[in-house]
């Protein structure tokens, strides 16, 4: 596939859970066993096309999300490379026991896909957003968690993912006409994070679509003469603690940026990480509060959150100055 500026356009037009069922539809051919098992999200996640091209590859199990699981769970058994999708709050939460056993436990190559997680739910409201799953899938040992920012990381990280072995969580944030952090392409791999800017001062890692408004935040801190290094935390787990080393050993303040609650996700995961280390700057963690959101647009939300560019502008610097 060739990657351009209109093959890119049209993925950020397309919005992370369409851009999954692309790419899942292109690389079937060149993979034999591969399977898909959801819960009655074939529309939802671009996967019509994909059954047309291959219907003895796809499953749809209705809205039963803790059955899907075991369906893939089943299939994963007899050999396949299942990819199981549905709505983030029901992949995590609803089914968190059937992967934490079957998929963990049993150590099986099943891609679980969490669509519409963060805010995207919009005036689903509490029921439908995802807010919690990071905090819940990293604490299944053996499972990586992948969480890209735009629509053409989403891409790679679906492929990426059809290429390991093992369980695997993909948390799909942003829905159409999500803004493009990578402008051109990139290398993308798993637990490898990738360093968007450079700086001394304040480093900021962001994960999922709301990276684009930390790099709108950072514009701003450079502008009040902030030297700021912008980093694209894709893999919630394993963490790239080498670039993590790097940047605790260099920055005066680090930020973590989410659509995720403050509690157990890349924030914590971060702070776990940073405990360990003598002389380590003071960590600040950004994330929807420990409260549930009142409904609303993705945008309402985050505003009324402080998770908006400015705002978290004027979070980092008033944190700086306290230092």
């Amino acid at each position: 596939m060739l990657i351009d500026t209109s093959f890119i356009q049209n993925l950020s037009r397309l919005g992370s859970r369409n851009v999954f069922g692309t790419a899942l539809k292109e690389i079937e051919p060149s993979r034999p066993n591969l399977k898909a098992v959801v819960a009655d999200v074939m529309t939802s996640a671009k996967l019509t096309e994909f059954y047309e091209q291959a219907p003895q590859k796809l499953i749809n199990v209705g809205i039963a999300e803790q059955n899907m699981i075991g369906i893939a769970a089943g299939l994963a058994c007899e050999g396949y490379n299942v990819f199981a999708a549905t709505f983030a709050p029901f992949a995590s939460m609803r089914c968190f026991e059937m992967i934490r056993s079957l998929l963990g436990y049993m150590n099986l190559n099943v891609k679980v896909v969490g669509l519409l997680s963060g805010l995207t739910g919009a005036y689903f409201g509490n029921t439908h957003y995802g807010l919690e799953d990071l905090a819940l899938l990293r604490t299944v040992p053996g499972m990586t968690v992948l969480s890209p920012a735009d629509g053409l990381e989403t891409y790679k990280a679906v492929i990426a993912a059809a290429d390991i072995n093992g369980p695997c969580y993909i948390r799909l944030t942003g829905d159409r006409g999500m803004p493009v952090i990578y402008k051109e392409d990139f290398d993308y791999k798993i637990g490898k994070a990738n360093l968007l800017a450079e700086g001394t001062d304040i480093a900021i890692i962001g994960t999922g679509s709301i990276l684009n408004e930390a790099v709108r935040a950072s514009r701003g801190l450079k502008k009040n003469g902030f030297s700021v290094t912008i980093v694209d935390m894709h893999t919630i787990k394993p963490l790239d603690t080498l670039l993590l080393d790097d940047i605790l050993s260099n920055h005066r303040m680090i930020v973590t940026i989410e659509e995720h609650t403050v509690v157990g996700g890349l924030g914590s995961a971060v702070a776990e990480y940073k405990a360990s280390k003598k002389n380590a700057p003071p960590l600040l963690m950004l994330g929807l509060p420990d409260v549930f959101p009142k409904a609303g647009s993705p945008n309402f939300i985050l505003n009324k959150y402080g998770l908006t560019a400015p705002q978290i502008a004027e979070k980092i610097t008033e944190a700086y100055k306290n230092l």
